[in-house]
Parts: C-alpha cells; sequence; structure tokens
C-alpha cells in the first residue's frame, strides 16, 4: 500500500520536504501557508484579494511530474518576466493561478487544474482559502528592550530587526482548508517544517481545525529543524529555544520525531537541553547527517532516507 505523507510549511523549506518525500511515494499532499504579502504574490494578492499564489506555486513546481512535457511546465511556471515593466518579477505561475481562480471562482479547483497539466506526484492545497495576516509581538525596537512592538505583514516580521515573541494569524482563528484537513485525518506520515520559523512553520499550528487535526491524527508526525537561525525572524536562537516558541504557540501540539541535522548540534548540554524540550512536544530526537555539506540547504535525499525511517517505525 503506498503511504499517505502530508507536508506543511511554504517557500524553499517546503520545496525541500516534498522533493524528499517524492523518493518514499507519490501519495503527497503540500499545505501551504497563505500570508505572503511580498513581491509577485503580495502585488497579486493587494490587486485581486487573491490567495498569495507564490509559495502554492513552488509547492507545484516541487511535485511536477518527470516527463519532458512535465518538466516543461514545471519550467514556465517557475519562469519570472524580466524587464522593467508591470509584468516584471511575476512568476508566470503566480498569474496562471490567479488566473484560474478567477475563471473557476475557486483557488483549490484551480490548483487541481494546474496539478493536471504539471502532471502532479500527490496534490497542493492551501492551509486556509482567504488570504492571511500575520502579526507579531517584536521587542528590541524601542530603548526599553521591555517594550513590543506590534508588527503586521510577513515580510515585516521575516526582516525586522528585533526579537520576535510571538505572532498571531489574522483574521484569528481563521477556517481551515477542509481537504487539507481531511489528508492530515488520513496520512500515514506528516511532516512540518524545514522554513521561516514564525511565518511558515508557527503558523500551521495556529489554525484551529487543522490543529486539532495534527493533534487526533494517527500519523507519524515529524518535525524538521532547521539548520540554523535565520536573520530577523530566528536570529541568536537555540535548536532547542526553536522548540519552546512552538509549544509556547500550540501546548497541546505533540510530535513523535523531531530531525535535526547532527552537526547543527554538538554533543553534550545542547543535546540535553534539546532532547528536554523535546520532551514536553512528547518526541525524541533523531540525529542525522541532512545537510548539503558547506551550505544551509537541506539534502533531499538523505532528508528523504531519514523520513522513511521515521514512517517505517
Amino acid at each position: 500500500m503506498t503511504p499517505a505523507v502530508v507536508a506543511l510549511g511554504g517557500g524553499h523549506g517546503l520545496y525541500a520536504t516534498l522533493t524528499a518525500a517524492r523518493t518514499l511515494t507519490k501519495d503527497i499532499t503540500a499545505v501551504v501557508t497563505v500570508a505572503d504579502d511580498g513581491g509577485s504574490s503580495g502585488r497579486l494578492r493587494s490587486e485581486l484579494n487573491l490567495v498569495p499564489p507564490g509559495d502554492l506555486r513552488m509547492a507545484l513546481a516541487a511535485l511536477a511530474g518527470d516527463d519532458e512535457h512535465a518538466r516543461l511546465w514545471r519550467d514556465v511556471v517557475q519562469h519570472r518576466f524580466r524587464g522593467t515593466g508591470a509584468l516584471a518579477g511575476h512568476a508566470v505561475g503566480n498569474l496562471i493561478l490567479a488566473g484560474l481562480a478567477e475563471v473557476k471562482n475557486d483557488i483549490i479547483a484551480a490548483l487541481d487544474e494546474l496539478g493536471r497539466i504539471l502532471q502532479l506526484d500527490g496534490r497542493v492545497l492551501p492551509m486556509a482559502t482567504i488570504p492571511l495576516q500575520i502579526e507579531a509581538d517584536v521587542v528590541g525596537l524601542e530603548e526599553d528592550p521591555r517594550i513590543s512592538r506590534v508588527i503586521r505583514g510577513q515580510v515585516a516580521v521575516a526582516t525586522t530587526p528585533g526579537r520576535v515573541r510571538r505572532v498571531r494569524l489574522l483574521p484569528g482563528s481563521p477556517v481551515a482548508c477542509t481537504e487539507a484537513v481531511e489528508a492530515i485525518d488520513n496520512a500515514d506520515l506528516v511532516v512540518l517544517g524545514p522554513g521561516s520559523w514564525f511565518s511558515s512553520v508557527i503558523p500551521h499550528v495556529l489554525v484551529p481545525e487543522q490543529r486539532e487535526s495534527l493533534i487526533r491524527t494517527r500519523a507519524r508526525r515529524a518535525l524538521v529543524l532547521n539548520l540554523g537561525p535565520q536573520a530577523g525572524e530566528t536570529a541568536g536562537f537555540s535548536a532547542e529555544r526553536h522548540l519552546h516558541v512552538l509549544s509556547q504557540h500550540a501546548p497541546s501540539f505533540r510530535v513523535d520525531q523531531i530531525i535535526v541535522d547532527s552537526g547543527t548540534v554538538p554533543p553534550g548540554s545542547e543535546r540535553a537541553h534539546l532532547a528536554r524540550a523535546a520532551a514536553q512536544l512528547g518526541a525524541e530526537v533523531r540525529y542525522a547527517d541532512v545537510s548539503v555539506h558547506g551550505t544551509s540547504k537541506h539534502d533531499v535525499g538523505k532528508l528523504g532516507a531519514v523520513l522513511g525511517d521515521v514512517l517505517a517505525e
């Protein structure tokens, strides 16, 4: 029986997870954050009140088929227009999704239609079917370090020179994508991360229905930690701190395995602290070599092998 894998995240982190999952199965569902407000996605969101398509497009590209026709369409949807005119910087796939969503009057139908053209291994779904906004409490922007300031917008949160303490979604308690909840309920393996911690990972546990699905699913649940802190969002964060802030945002959320690149946390006290933080999430820490040596990128082959081990258990 083909195992069902659900991967949650956004951007390049989700792309890596999806590519790794393809080494295990063709039954893959990507559940994608919908709070991006920068670049091409931000422009289309602002002009059309559209779910930002950029991360959805990247997930479609990650799952595109392998034949010549599918590869061509993958390259087309990823292509960005050059020049200085109105189209400059727009990804072709973003515009196709925007057009399909207007014609179909349904973002899910639009994603499924483009998925057929790309001969998808699996399905791509949004975390919610309306555009969301991220709002954060940030300290370190005032002379008094105890004073926090509210920062709104994914790009602003991701690039703040302050320290993010907490994030929220606007509107609060958004309705989850029904198809995404069903996929999580029926999965054999659910993978969260890697990715921008406050804007691509934590938002998935802030959607009430989706969080409850993540709690009740019988699937094995894996959390993939980043290979290091991210400037702006998590500068100065240890691996342990990443787990603490996730737990603070969703105290009832639990995972089975936390996948950590063995080169990012040295043996000794740091691993002991990380094990205690993992225990708060009900998890064990699995150390493995999952990076492309000399870079801050995950090696999809190595990550796929580790996810396969988690699935087998």
